[in-house]
């Protein structure tokens, strides 16, 4: 990113613990990030917000093991976040949608961060400028690897923040889908995934169009209590009135840490299941989900959820 001039936050890497405090105490009051560089189930990313609690982040880097071994200091960007889906073939590539993550455990924008707690698309604030600007973010970084001799196949996740005076910066790439981005992004594309995936393969992406409906979606994580830190009290909980939400046609349910046990769900997890709906516009969209969500139990009131999914399309509406 920095040598193809792609606005980013300002970093600094460190490999010990003390070169990275001897780094904070040098610096004026700030909000940081410290990042494990290593995969840390989307847990790594520690918000500091100021220079003594960065201290403490950078103190934690070590329970992520061989993850924090190496890791980052990053000043804090601040404005509204969102996630970028594009298929790329090496030389060309197609958008295929923008999503909002919510990542923090809870309402708010407060807590911990986790792997993801629910999901909105496609996000207000992604206007014909924002389109553009994230176009010709990913057509130098398709170019820039091109130069590398490192051609990228596959699909190229953006995640951005707009700032204040509508620029965008980039948080980070992923060589994948996003979770749980791609549970809103995905039945939104009336093409055949097979043929999308065929065509990025072949080369044909440029000329390829991706249609999509125009309906929202907002996708709620179910989660067990005390996640994304100790949960281990929930494992093997019943999930009570699951079995009549998978006949509601309204709405949609991807499994993740559950599993059937003589014939009954039980949590195995700590994201156990998401609740996707659809609607017109948000507020329908809203409205199905946190109604199917609202007669779903874990036994011993062990079920924990965001109810604040979608809050800036919301607040947009106000």
């Amino acid at each position: 990113m920095q040598m193809l001039k792609i606005p980013t936050a300002k970093y600094q890497i460190f490999n010990t613990e003390s070169s990275a405090l001897k780094f904070i105490k040098t610096q004026v009051e700030n909000q940081w990030y410290i990042k494990a560089s290593g995969l840390a189930g989307g847990k790594g990313a520690i918000f500091a917000e100021n220079n003594k609690k960065a201290e403490e982040a950078i103190k934690q880097m070590k329970d992520f093991g061989n993850a924090g071994k190496t890791f980052l200091i990053e000043e804090c960007l601040k404005g509204e976040e969102f996630s970028a889906f594009s298929a790329v073939n090496g030389k060309d590539h197609i958008l295929l949608g923008f999503a909002q993550d919510h990542k923090t455990v809870f309402d708010g924008n407060l807590g911990p961060n986790t792997g993801g707690m629910g999901c909105s698309s496609p996000p207000k604030a992604i206007n014909r400028n924002i389109k553009k600007q994230v176009d010709l973010i990913i057509i130098k970084i398709i170019k820039g690897l091109e130069h590398l001799k490192r051609p990228y196949l596959g699909i190229l996740y953006l995640g951005g923040m707009i700032d204040s005076k509508g620029k965008v910066r980039i948080i980070e790439f992923n060589a994948r889908w996003g979770d749980p981005e791609a549970q809103v992004i995905i039945p939104s594309i009336k093409n055949d995934l097979y043929e999308t995936v065929i065509n990025t393969i072949n080369g044909k992406i440029k000329n390829f169009k991706i249609k999509k409906d125009n309906l929202y979606r907002i996708v709620v994580t179910a989660a067990s209590k005390g996640y994304p830190e100790n949960y281990s009290k929930v494992i093997g909980k019943n999930i009570n009135g699951l079995d009549k939400l998978l006949k509601n046609k309204n709405i949609k349910i991807f499994g993740a840490g559950l599993k059937i046990v003589k014939g009954k769900y039980t949590v195995s997890g700590g994201r156990i299941f998401y609740v996707l709906a659809k609607g017109k516009n948000i507020l329908e969209a809203s409205h199905k989900v946190y109604k199917a969500l609202s007669k779903i139990s874990i036994s011993g009131d062990n079920l924990h959820y965001r109810k604040d999914i979608g809050y800036r399309d919301l607040e947009r509406l106000k």
